[in-house]
């Protein structure tokens, strides 16, 4: 028996058998990408890039470069450009009442966007639960104190507070509690950043609580209909349910709530300027007046570069997670 041969069976002889590039629908051949089709979508994209790199980029350059110089009145008008290195951060760190200011800036913080966000989880859940006519009435009266204006709502609350004629001591009296007579909610440091943070916390509930909201009427309800056959409880179904669903969430809006607490300004200047003595004095109103008020621009800006750094070590857990989504999602 002839061993049969088949090499060449398996090579195809017909020119025309050898695959062919895929055609588009009208028939003819697809054409390779060339270099510009692969640059296009980056040159789309150059405009809009080089916009945020010039609205953006250049002020934080321009800040980190003049907190390496002398900038004060001075060299301001005669337009002098003196480096001085180190000096400026050596100057501010080297201040005992700096790291006062900034541990008293990162206490008032956290404490004030606990609250907030507490706060707001609060809301968001309360709305669940009550009649549409309630939450209706309820979201009307959070978007009423949401729009209403920084100075204008701390002009309230100074009249709140007020020592002889605010509202709030008089309530107190009429309560049978005669010790508030007269009291002054602004003797101390503390007191004040206690005002200053309840009105923060006040004009912050609104956009947690509907950013909340909006994550929670988003749970399927079946999954809830589930833990209620299973006999869970109402804190059980909230942390099998509930919890797991609003938590990127809440770790974005805490993270949104960290970069807009930390460097608040108005309300302080306007409530007591800092005061009284410099007890309620945090890193912006520091950076005020070192940069405005005294015309030291190099200084102002290097405490700024130092705000950037604590901030970004007070986020740095959040950060990381955010890396790390972006890098698996690629």
């Amino acid at each position: 028996m002839t061993a049969v041969d088949t090499t060449d069976a398996a090579v195809p002889t017909n020119p025309s058998s050898a695959p062919r590039r895929a055609a588009r629908p009208d028939g003819a051949p697809r054409r390779r990408a060339g270099a510009f089709d692969r640059a296009l979508p980056y040159l789309l994209l150059a405009p809009a890039l080089v916009a945020i790199l010039w609205l953006i980029g250049w002020p934080v350059l321009s800040v980190l470069v003049t907190s390496f110089r002398r900038l004060n009145l001075r060299e301001l008008t005669r337009g002098e450009v003196v480096w001085t290195g180190f000096d400026n951060y050596a100057e501010i760190l080297g201040e005992p009442d700096f790291w006062l200011i900034a541990l008293r800036t990162v206490v008032f913080t956290a404490a004030v966007v606990a609250a907030s966000v507490l706060a707001g989880l609060l809301i968001a859940l309360l709305m669940r639960q009550i009649s549409p006519v309630v939450r209706i009435v309820l979201q009307v009266a959070m978007l009423l104190a949401w729009a209403m204006p920084l100075l204008a709502a701390t002009t309230v609350y100074q009249w709140i507070f007020d020592q002889q004629y605010g509202i709030l001591n008089k309530t107190f009296v009429k309560l049978g509690f005669d010790g508030f007579a007269g009291f002054s909610w602004f003797s101390t440091g503390t007191s004040t950043l206690a005002v200053i943070g309840l009105l923060i916390v006040w004009q912050a509930i609104p956009f947690l609580a509907f950013s909340l909201y909006a994550g929670a009427i988003g749970i399927p309800k079946d999954q809830y209909e589930a833990a209620g056959i299973d006999g869970a409880s109402s804190w059980q179904t909230f942390r099998a349910v509930t919890w797991p669903e609003l938590r990127p969430l809440l770790l974005m809006v805490t993270f949104l709530s960290l970069l807009w607490d930390f460097k608040v300004f108005t309300q302080i200047w306007a409530m007591r300027k800092g005061g009284p003595d410099g007890g309620s004095t945090t890193l912006a109103v520091y950076q005020y007046l070192e940069g405005i008020s005294q015309s030291h621009f190099g200084v102002a800006a290097a405490v700024s570069v130092v705000m950037v750094v604590l901030l970004a070590l007070l986020t740095f857990q959040y950060l990381r997670r955010l890396v790390r989504s972006q890098e698996g999602s690629l």
